[in-house]
């Protein structure tokens, strides 16, 4: 190859080379100009690092899905949340798993606590762990209606921006789909559910499918009215849109329940823990107590100790159920449990169980079940009568199975104690020296021989003893008084071992208890319905703000009134749906059963001004009194919720730290009193007979 053609290469190459960097700087500065940079911005936002928390999550979501006892957690927290996040599966995963991984986390500690607090102590150790499953309730509660809460809050800007844009587009569907768009707010998928129902073709149907799931009634109020402004048309009030009156009233409303529910948390907040609270101390106060008060141990270690620590389990559990049921009264939350075919209703279908059951079972039309019936929908309780019965059933003979496993327990402990206590012969205010203890332990040892040959012989006197004693090489050298001293002592431990056996009454006592297990659930009902009774002030003050919603929309009857008033109604919703139920046959003639069904005035005169609408006045001049002195009703809802708070956090602290005062004066106090000076009484006769 000459040089003149090796010199034409690098000349082209060269040229090449200058082409293709001219061609790359012109084709950058134009995708910098273009949107091709934007599209890399936004690649690079969606790339997750190697790390990422989102994929964490739905993996832990389908972990926790396949493990048994937690799929029962997953389940319950799906049936919330997809609720609240319409058609995203991905975000309801990813929710589920953070809140039942952040409950873990928390109560992962507290299991290995408990397990270590109570390793000397099986029973108190199983009781403490089943109670730490009522706080994965607890918890998982808590983190859903922190969920809850802050939709209703998102609620109050959607409804302030949905005003706004009704003034633009003066189209209540426009308004709603505008807003849900342009917000990345969790109420703007409760907005788009909306405004799909609105353009859908039936409606009406579709809204009362959006009324089963809606997260709480505010936003059923918001979707209803727009419907009937979208069918009916909007139309002016004192100079100002009837729709956006509605809407304001909605807030008020709203912001009246987001500082009652601020105002119950707060109050309420720390009441769950302090309730639970003694049962982890329980065995921490005991050894504190046997510590320092050496005379207490044959008392804690004994009968009386398992005895006061059983009753004060009793009374946790019940405080922490009743606190519970205090502050979930009356809420918006949603029953997430699965009331078509719970484990009642399996059991129900086999024969020989619903013969069983169907024994209790009061029969239809008679007083009692009449009785329990309407008790079940005063206390709002998901319950059929069936179920009702199998848990009263099974929870009586759980209490009489368990009471004599307990029972048999205490006899157990009992003997246990007199094996392995340390034998005295005077009271101790402190605790043993090593030196000491090593002693007693050797008497207990020698007196243990002689208990294992005369345990069961019930007819054993002190003279056999004195007998097997004598002829044993502990007291072959002893002297009569000291075998006289402990064939006494022996005696007396003999006495009480061979008392240690199951009794009549003790059977007696598992059957009372049986029983008054029985009658918890229906007792519980009573509360939640004496609690609910609390609420009635309230409801009915809601059922005012709907009627002044409706009563100037047009084509407004008092049947969709009545409608209304049921799909919004807790505490009163019996009575109004057999109201709406029999409205056909008559009106005036329903309306006049459903006032002699109901007690309370303040309903009975909304009842009467019904009657009124019905034959003689339009609605609106029925209740303007409720238009007129709207600001009136307004500040006396404001003070009922006080009201309402301040009797409901007076009764809560009352239940709530019932367990820490018996704990302390059960457990702690009166034990230590009461051995106290029984020690010193014993003691200064000890020395009177000496002297």
């Amino acid at each position: 190859m000459s040089n003149q053609v090796i010199t034409y290469i690098m000349i082209g190459s060269l040229a090449a080379m200058l082409v293709v960097i001219f061609v790359y700087v012109l084709l950058s500065k134009k995708m910098q100009k273009s949107e091709y940079k934007q599209i890399q911005k936004l690649q690079k936002g969606t790339k997750e690092n190697k790390f990422s928390t989102e994929v964490l999550f739905q993996k832990l979501y389908l972990s926790y899905i396949k493990i048994p006892f937690l799929k029962r957690y997953v389940l319950k927290l799906r049936r919330r949340l997809e609720i609240i996040n319409i058609d995203d599966e991905y975000n309801t995963r990813k929710q589920t798993a953070k809140i039942l991984t952040r409950t873990l986390a928390i109560l992962t500690p507290v299991v290995v606590v408990t397990i270590i607090i109570t390793s000397s102590n099986f029973l108190l150790m199983f009781i403490l762990l089943i109670f730490e499953l009522f706080m994965i309730d607890t918890l998982i509660d808590g983190s859903v209606d922190k969920i809850d809460n802050k939709i209703l809050k998102e609620q109050i800007d959607f409804f302030s921006e949905i005003r706004h844009a009704y003034h633009e587009y003066n189209m209540v569907e426009e308004a709603i789909y505008q807003v849900s768009q342009d917000d990345e707010m969790s109420v703007s998928r409760q907005g788009e559910k909306i405004y799909e129902i609105l353009i859908s073709d039936d409606p009406e149907t579709e809204l009362e499918k959006y009324y089963d799931i809606a997260p709480n009634s505010f936003l059923k109020e918001f979707a209803g009215v727009s419907y009937l402004t979208k069918e009916f048309g909007d139309r002016k009030v004192d100079g100002a849109s009837l729709y956006l009156k509605n809407v304001n009233n909605i807030t008020q409303e709203m912001q009246l329940e987001i500082l009652k529910r601020d105002k119950l948390n707060y109050v309420f907040q720390s009441l769950s823990v302090i309730a639970i609270a003694p049962v982890i101390l329980l065995e921490p106060l005991k050894n504190w107590a046997i510590s320092n008060f050496g005379f207490t141990a044959s008392w804690y270690e004994g009968k009386p100790g398992l005895i006061v620590q059983i009753l004060i389990l009793i009374i946790t559990f019940l405080a922490y159920v009743l606190v519970r049921k205090l502050k979930d009264n009356g809420s918006t939350g949603i029953d997430t449990k699965n009331r078509e075919n719970p484990w009642q209703a399996k059991l129900y279908k086999k024969p020989i169980v619903k013969k069983i059951v169907d024994l209790f079972i009061p029969k239809k039309g008679t007083k009692e079940y009449r009785k329990n019936q309407q008790l079940l929908k005063d206390s709002a309780s998901p319950l059929k009568m069936e179920w009702l019965y199998i848990n009263r059933i099974c929870l009586a003979i759980v209490t009489c199975i368990v009471s004599i496993i307990l029972f048999a327990q205490l006899h157990v402990i009992a003997i246990k104690y007199i094996y392995e206590e340390p034998t005295t012969d005077y009271d101790i205010i402190g605790g043993l020296s090593e030196k000491d203890k090593l002693k007693a332990m050797e008497v207990t040892k020698r007196d243990n021989v002689f208990l294992d040959k005369f345990r069961g012989k019930i007819n054993t006197t002190k003279d056999q003893i004195r007998i097997a004693m004598k002829n044993h090489e502990y007291y072959k050298d002893a002297e009569d008084e000291e075998i006289t001293k402990a064939v006494d002592r022996v005696y007396d431990k003999l006495k009480i071992i061979n008392s240690e056996y199951m009794q009549w009454f003790e059977l007696l006592l598992a059957f009372v208890f049986a029983v008054v297990a029985y009658m918890a659930p229906i007792g519980i009902l009573m509360f939640q319905c004496k609690m609910r009774q609390l609420e009635m002030e309230d409801e009915v003050m809601q059922f005012q703000t709907i009627i002044l919603m409706l009563m100037r929309i047009e084509r407004v009857n008092v049947e969709i009134i009545l409608e209304w008033l049921e799909r919004y109604s807790n505490i009163f919703k019996a009575p109004i749906t057999k109201c709406v139920n029999n409205y056909e046959s008559g009106a005036w003639e329903a309306l006049e059963a459903m006032k002699d069904e109901i007690s309370y005035m303040p309903l009975i005169r909304i009842i009467e001004s019904l009657q009124a609408a019905v034959e003689k006045i339009p609605i609106r001049d029925a209740f303007d009194e409720l238009d007129s002195e709207r600001d009136y009703y307004k500040e006396k809802r404001k003070e009922s919720n006080e009201r309402l708070i301040k009797r409901k956090g007076m009764i809560g602290k009352v239940i709530g730290f019932a367990p820490m005062v018996s704990m302390f004066c059960g457990y702690l106090i009166i034990p230590l009193v009461f051995i106290g000076l029984t020690s010193m009484s014993n003691s200064f006769s000890s020395m009177s007979t000496l002297r």
